[in-house]
């Protein structure tokens, strides 16, 4: 599997097309290696349709099932009234780890554009892990125990500043969660758990720390910036990154599909 380095992390597959996806023994766990090293694999108008795209997601591991979709493997990204998480995209254009609400996060997705818009609508990836190795050692002590409470009303808030009393009991409905600010993983590295689903540091009903981190750690030198083309797929490590979307007119119809590999370490 040839690559080509794409800035501050990740990496352009070069010689890999859709039938390979599926045909080819050693290419998953090629990939998975890769995506432990670089973070994001990226396959440039590779065209894999949504049968190929599950079957691949499949050979890296178990898949998150979104039943509403006709295909449950694969979420339709988009806007459209018709599709049954609409409201719930606006906030992707915050930084934010999928699946943070959860009890184990995702650990990586797979994401194809079909439908772009004219203008923006490109996706940023940013490294939780090198936000930590960043910290100094003083930083890295005083943040190892603190904990940080994520909620489904911080993100719904970004989106919706005046919410209905209807949107406010839907929030209140949802589970919280508590995390630490440092993930300690399997693997022996540590990153920083923060984004939009973030309420505040345990303690200090703040955000402030939070906002700090996030703004070092998504510096432009820092940060992928991905422009779409019809048929690309990126695959990224969603427990050593963040990720969101970039402004896009909304009223036109961007549409990308996401296959989500089921977690299998919680944060911790």
């Amino acid at each position: 599997m040839r690559t080509r380095s794409l800035g501050p992390f990740g990496v352009e597959v070069l010689d890999v097309d859709a039938s390979r996806l599926l045909e080819d023994d050693d290419l998953p766990g090629a990939c998975l290696e890769a995506l432990e090293e670089h973070g994001v694999l990226l396959f440039r108008e590779l065209h894999a349709d949504d049968a190929v795209q599950a079957a691949f997601g499949r050979r890296l591991g178990e898949l998150v099932r979104f039943p509403a979709y006709a295909n449950p493997e694969v979420m339709e990204i988009s806007f459209d009234p018709a599709n049954p998480n609409a409201e719930y995209f606006a906030s992707n254009d915050y930084w934010h780890i999928d699946g943070a609400m959860d009890a184990i996060p995702a650990k990586a997705a797979l994401l194809s554009a079909r439908v772009l818009a004219s203008e923006g609508g490109e996706t940023e990836f940013a490294s939780t892990y090198t936000a930590y190795d960043l910290l100094s050692d003083r930083e890295k002590a005083d943040y190892a125990d603190l904990r940080v409470l994520h909620t489904f009303e911080a993100v719904q808030r970004r989106a919706y500043p005046e919410p209905t009393p209807e949107q406010l009991a839907e929030w209140a409905s949802r589970k919280v969660r508590e995390h630490p600010l440092v993930w300690s993983h399997a693997s022996g590295r540590r990153s920083l758990v923060f984004g939009v689903t973030a309420s505040h540091v345990i303690g200090t009903d703040s955000r402030e720390l939070l906002d700090e981190l996030e703004a070092r750690a998504t510096t432009p030198d820092r940060v992928l910036r991905h422009a779409w083309s019809v048929g690309d797929l990126v695959i990224w490590d969603n427990r050593g990154l963040v990720h969101r979307a970039c402004p896009f007119d909304r009223t036109e119809p961007r549409r990308m599909h996401r296959t989500t590999l089921r977690g299998d370490e919680p944060i911790s």
